[in-house]
């Protein structure tokens, strides 16, 4: 009897616990660092996310798509982390005088990413602010790992 008021009493907090990390359903927005671009992110569920990404960097763009997980920060209402893995594609344009290319040819590069970071819900206005570090390997193309994918997002919510 125990052991069943344990498990009932522990998929109710669980729920309760999945139902506070929602606190919105999607954000569109602005993404600076390194690489500059959009974000939409939407949620799928409650503590679950896709996130894409419209950036540009070395003369060209490129598209990812990210699945997140979000958690509750330090008991701190509106504060989240997020960590998840995902893809891009990319195209470079050519680039005379690049320091990281030995050619001045155009690349065009599909990859694996992760994400890890953090974001502020505000309670008072339709926006969040995030910050998150976004490592990528090119896979084919250019290929390498870009460790400075970090980057400051702030988004539009509703």
């Amino acid at each position: 009897m125990k052991k069943l008021l344990f498990v009932a009493l522990l998929v109710l907090f669980s729920f309760s616990i999945s139902y506070a990390q929602k606190s919105y359903n999607t954000g569109l927005g602005l993404r600076g660092g390194f690489t500059n671009g959009i974000t939409l992110k939407h949620f799928v569920s409650n503590n679950a996310a896709v996130e894409g990404i419209l950036s540009t960097r070395w003369r060209g763009f490129n598209i990812t798509g990210l699945y997140e997980i979000n958690k509750v920060a330090f008991d701190t209402p509106g504060l989240y982390w997020f960590y998840g893995v995902g893809g891009h594609i990319g195209f470079w344009g050519d680039y005379d005088g690049n320091p990281w290319f030995e050619d001045n040819d155009s690349h065009t590069v599909i990859g694996i990413d992760g994400i890890l970071g953090m974001e502020y819900v505000f309670a008072e206005i339709p926006f969040s602010i995030g910050i998150d570090w976004k490592p990528a390997i090119n896979v084919i193309g250019h290929s390498g790992l870009w460790a400075d994918g970090g980057a400051l997002s702030i988004r539009y919510i509703w």
